[in-house]
């Protein structure tokens, strides 16, 4: 008796770690995913956060790259990027002239429709503001929040982090 109740109990244990790794795919699609779909979505954010503060020099290439994928198989679509780990600071306007191909690329981005967005409290705790940042760059009042107004409205959210 024991060993089946025992039995049961890794089976239920399997099943709920297998829930929740189908939600967690689920809830943060890949590009391959959403380009693979039929009609297009209402839109897409995607986040970035990284400890690296130079991690800008890499992901926002990549999510150039995720850009003009979804943009491809989905023209005119809204895409949002919002920053809000350390990578963030990068765009600053201290860092214009030091990190002028990230500037220069965030702007490339703001041109083509993509709304960039930056945590306005991450900023408040390193003594940041608004003014901190260039025009082109949009300080939200809390990064995480921003991804949540998105989803609201329906857009797929893809992650790109230290993992990457």
């Amino acid at each position: 008796m024991k060993i089946t109740h025992h039995k049961s109990v890794w089976t239920v244990l399997l099943a709920m770690f297998v829930m929740v790794r189908a939600g967690s795919i689920l809830a943060n699609p890949t590009i391959e995913s959403i380009v693979a779909e039929e009609l297009a979505p209402a839109g897409v954010v995607i986040e970035i956060v990284m400890a690296d503060g130079a991690g800008l020099s890499w992901a926002l290439p990549k999510a150039q790259d995720y850009i003009k994928r979804l943009r491809a198989r989905f023209p005119g679509m809204p895409i949002a990027i919002v920053s809000h780990g350390n990578e963030q600071f990068a765009l600053t306007k201290k860092n214009q002239v030091s990190g002028q191909p990230i500037h220069s690329l965030t702007q490339s981005l703001v041109k083509d429709g993509v709304d960039v967005h930056v945590c306005g409290t991450y900023a408040g705790w390193r003594g940041l503001t608004e003014d901190d940042f260039p025009d082109y760059v949009n300080v939200s009042a809390a990064g995480p929040a921003q991804i949540n107004d998105y989803r609201a409205l329906d857009y797929r959210h893809v992650v790109i982090g230290n993992e990457d």
